[in-house]
C-alpha cells in the first residue's frame, strides 16, 4: 500500500494561495474522527500517487505523526490546467463497510479478432470492509466476438461474497460491435456498386 504524507492545513490561508505555492488541498474524514481534518499535500507527491492509484484506491496517510488507513474518495481536477486542485480521503474502520468504486479496465484489446469494444461502464460501485476493497476490475475482451456482451453479473467482483454491489448486475460493461465503414472510406467503384444496389 502506498504511503502519503500530509500536513494539517491552516484554514486562514486561502486554497488558491496554497495551490500557487505547489500544494494540493484536501480533507480527511471518517466515523471515528471528531471533525474532518483539513490537509495540504505536496503537489508532486499527489501526482506520483495518482499515477498508480485512483478514486477508490487505498493509501496509508501520515498526518502529524499519526497514520490512517484511508480511501481516496474524491479527486477534483482543475478543468483548465488539468492538474489536481483537491483530494479527499475517508479514514477506514476495519470492521465497518465503506462505499467505494472499482475502475473498469479492458485488457487484451490487441487479441480482439473482429469488431470494436464499446465500453458502457467506467466504474462499479460497491460496499465492502477495508480488507475486501477492490480498486480495479480487469475485463478480458480478447476472446470476444461481434455481438458478445459482458454484464456486471459476469465479472468476478459480482461473485465476491465480501463485496456488496451497488451497480445493477444487468448493467452492460462492454459490448463488441461491428466496425462501421464511413462512406468517405469507400473507393469510387464501391460507391457506384452501393448506388446500383
Amino acid at each position: 500500500m502506498n504511503t502519503l504524507k500530509a500536513e494539517k492545513r491552516d484554514m486562514s490561508i486561502k486554497a488558491k494561495k496554497l495551490r500557487r505555492e505547489g500544494f494540493v488541498t484536501g480533507n480527511l474524514f471518517g466515523r471515528e474522527l471528531e471533525d474532518s481534518i483539513p490537509l495540504k499535500f505536496n503537489k508532486a507527491e499527489i501526482e506520483k500517487l495518482l499515477k498508480v492509484e485512483s478514486k477508490g484506491g487505498q493509501v496509508m496517510l501520515e498526518v502529524a505523526g499519526e497514520t490512517y488507513d484511508a480511501l481516496i474518495k474524491e479527486v477534483d481536477y482543475n478543468p483548465l490546467k488539468g492538474y489536481v486542485d483537491e483530494i479527499d480521503f475517508q479514514a477506514l474502520v476495519s470492521n465497518e463497510k465503506v462505499h467505494s468504486v472499482a475502475e473498469i479496465h479492458l485488457v487484451n484489446l490487441e487479441k480482439l479478432s473482429s469488431g470494436v469494444p464499446q465500453q458502457m461502464l467506467q466504474e462499479i460501485s460497491f460496499k465492502a470492509l477495508p480488507a475486501a476493497l477492490v480498486e480495479k476490475v480487469e475485463v478480458d475482451v480478447g476472446p470476444l466476438k461481434i455481438g458478445d456482451t459482458i454484464r456486471v453479473a459476469d465479472l468476478p467482483i459480482a461473485k465476491d461474497k465480501d463485496v456488496d454491489l451497488m451497480t445493477d448486475l444487468d448493467a452492460t460493461v462492454v459490448t463488441i460491435t461491428e466496425v462501421h465503414v464511413k462512406a468517405s472510406d469507400l473507393t469510387s467503384d464501391e460507391e457506384e456498386e452501393e448506388a446500383a444496389e
